[in-house]
């Protein structure tokens, strides 16, 4: 079902590293025909990503960039650009990460595409955005990490600032790109006619932040580094077992009192101090310790066990191995498998949704680099002898 949501409609794809390969990679995983074009002789930034390798290529490629087609094309030469108007003019999306003003300077910026295609659906992902003082700066997620101030309220009190693990500001902003570019095709059935999508580092880092800036804007008062917990309710956050650590999350007093059971003292949800969520908030520190003093007794296996018979919510903190080996996250479907040249066995992660019940499964491997050059080109009607002669220039690759 879910790979067969864009059947039909064809992406050219010009972004790389991980927003924009990410997004890209969204829309393969719904079933579009998505053609990566790329710099010859050297490509996505992220196929240099290495180690790790997998199957002799980079991982951080791998995980971004299945079901996809690579053609070369030097985007610095008139005949280049004439091949990927081309290519515009037989899609449906039209999608880049180049930096606000490039690919109107090189010819295809929106108002090219639309005169060749009005009806293409036309991206562009940027760092700080197409507009503003800041706009022709480049930028990565943990640079935006620290620039939106999501690094500010991440680690713990007394610490310096750290990056949340996860590229979360380049997936968010793929994500963000992806569900303009669902609107774009709504929009397209209804007036004929494509529309222009802007994403942006920025943008999603600001949007990540909508809390924390609520936060402040009510009180005047910086958000505090809280490590595992959050300011806004208690007790929500890590604590330590006997041999490791647990995560409680009680987010309102009926789940603070079945926390409280599972750790075999009911009497401490009377506590005058704990009684509603604003005063366990205020009184977090003696709240930690109490809770604290119950876990740090037990296994991580049996506060888990005994949370859950509770109905109070609580996990196990897994490492990645063990998050891959726990037998929900093996129930979800969310781990496929996807063979790949000289990794048969590799595994990946999968598209995040189900449509009636089913999660997509076909999948094929990312594109060796320029791959698909001569096969997309015979496509467009460019003759063999043309092909020859494009490549002996440089021109492809």
């Amino acid at each position: 079902m879910i790979e067969t949501v864009l059947s039909g409609l064809r992406v050219i794809d010009l972004t790389q590293n991980v927003a924009g390969p990410f997004c890209t990679q969204v829309l393969g995983d719904f079933g579009a025909e998505v053609i990566k074009v790329e710099r010859p002789g050297r490509g996505d930034d992220t196929r240099d990503w290495r180690p790790p390798e997998i199957g002799g290529q980079s991982s951080t490629f791998v995980a971004l960039n299945r079901n996809k087609r690579s053609v070369c094309i030097d985007l610095d030469r008139p005949d280049g650009v004439a091949l990927l108007k081309d290519l515009a003019a037989s899609a449906d999306i039209f999608i880049h990460s180049m930096k606000p003003g490039s690919a109107e300077a090189r010819g295809f910026g929106v108002e090219d595409l639309k005169a060749v295609n009005p009806r293409l659906i036309y991206c562009a992902i940027s760092a700080f955005g197409q507009s503003g003082p800041l706009k022709n700066l480049p930028g990565y997620d943990p640079l935006m990490q620290a620039f939106t101030g999501v690094m500010s309220v991440t680690g713990s009190e007394g610490d310096d600032p750290v990056r949340v693990g996860v590229s979360l500001i380049d997936i968010g902003t793929g994500m963000w790109a992806a569900l303009g570019i669902f609107a774009g095709i709504i929009e397209r059935g209804r007036t004929g006619q494509g529309l222009s999508v802007e994403a942006s580092l920025l943008d999603t880092g600001v949007n990540w932040m909508t809390v924390f800036v609520a936060s402040y804007l009510a009180t005047g008062k910086l958000p505090r580094k809280l490590g595992s917990a959050m300011a806004m309710t208690a007790p929500y956050e890590l604590f330590h077992s006997a041999d490791g650590h647990v995560f409680i999350a009680a987010g309102n007093d009926g789940l603070f009192r079945r926390v409280c059971e599972g750790l075999g003292q009911a009497a401490l949800a009377d506590d005058p101090r704990f009684l509603t969520n604003p005063l366990r908030v205020a009184n977090r520190e003696a709240l930690r310790g109490a809770i604290t003093a119950l876990t740090s007794t037990l296994p991580t296996k049996e506060i888990v066990a005994r949370s859950r018979r509770s109905g109070a919510p609580c996990s196990e903190m897994h490492d990645v191995s063990q998050m891959l080996e726990n037998e929900q996250v093996e129930a979800s479907g969310m781990i496929a498998g996807m063979p790949i040249e000289n990794a048969p066995d590799h595994q990946v992660v999968a598209l995040p949704l189900k449509l009636d019940g089913r999660r997509g499964g076909a999948m094929s491997a990312p594109p060796r680099l320029g791959a698909d050059t001569a096969d997309i080109l015979a496509e467009l009607g460019v003759e063999a002898k043309q092909v020859a002669h494009l490549r002996e220039s440089g021109i492809i690759g």
